[in-house]
């Protein structure tokens, strides 16, 4: 049995998904996993809490997921279960922290720049917006085949763990192309897919602008509805490629087995394998 016990600092999208998406049925008898989160906190105090109750798990593996991991909190999550000789996997939304976590020496990581930073201001987001955006994010990162990049590469770390054999640590800087590549028969449709990634992508842009750079509330305000805009449509863009699979009768699924090997299948009427 092997144990994955997930840190969450703060929220992403993939932070939501990242347990989910290795035991979809849950039925798998390989493994257990354990997700412990300071909420949308994320100060370094919250970041001891979470880790003090996640190494009570004993996991063989750990994932530290949170927004900007350059922050105190996130860092000091991942240094704190490095140092207890924890292999560790940091899942953030920056794919600029390649050089920092390279640095620090010791992590693997998922850099996701898709998984875009929301626009937080109070003129704009209420707890309703906020839910919309984040199954709209959702939506674009897991039919764009983002998801599933990130699934396999925990996956594959996991079953080294299993059979006894050395982990190597996964380190991604997710781009469309990457995302897409596997995903889809249809080249509209994967291009369509590309789009709707980009697309999340520039998200970021525009709220950073807009949470950050713009003083006057009637400046931001639109920034902020602009960018929400552009996820929706985005999320409308992968909708219409998978719509375009479905048609083709070549949607792609990968189902765990309860042994936790990955089936594969693409017409709707036959069995995985």
């Amino acid at each position: 049995m092997v144990k994955l016990g997930i840190a969450k600092i703060g929220n992403i999208v993939s932070g939501l998904m990242t347990d989910l998406l290795l035991d979809e049925r849950a039925d798998r008898e390989d493994f257990e996993a354990v997700t412990v989160t300071s909420g949308t906190k994320m100060k370094e105090e919250d970041a001891e809490k979470v880790v003090e109750a996640l190494l009570k798990f004993e996991p063989d593996l750990c994932v530290v997921v949170s927004p900007n991991a350059a922050q105190p909190g996130p860092t000091k999550a991942r240094t704190l279960l490095k140092n207890a000789g924890k292999k560790v996997v940091v899942i953030t939304d920056s794919g600029k922290l390649k050089d920092k976590l390279e640095e620090e020496g010791g992590f693997g990581y998922i850099l996701i720049n898709a998984d875009a930073m929301i626009g937080a201001r109070r003129e704009w987001l209420d707890p309703i917006e906020m839910a919309i955006y984040n199954a709209d994010l959702m939506k674009v990162l897991a039919a764009t085949g983002t998801f599933r990049v990130l699934q396999t590469a925990l996956d594959t770390c996991l079953t080294a763990i299993k059979e006894g054999k050395e982990c190597e640590l996964p380190k991604i800087v997710m781009t469309a192309e990457k995302a897409t590549i596997n995903e889809f028969s249809n080249p509209y449709a994967r291009a369509k897919a590309i789009a709707a990634y980009e697309m999340a992508a520039k998200v970021a842009d525009v709220n950073v602008k807009a949470c950050f750079m713009t003083k006057e509330w009637e400046k931001y305000v639109p920034l902020t509805a602009a960018s929400h805009d552009m996820m929706r449509t985005a999320a409308k863009l992968v909708d219409e490629a998978r719509e375009m699979e479905k048609a083709d009768d070549t949607v792609k699924r990968a189902p765990h087995s309860k042994d936790g090997a990955i089936l594969s299948k693409t017409k709707l009427i036959s069995k995985p394998e």
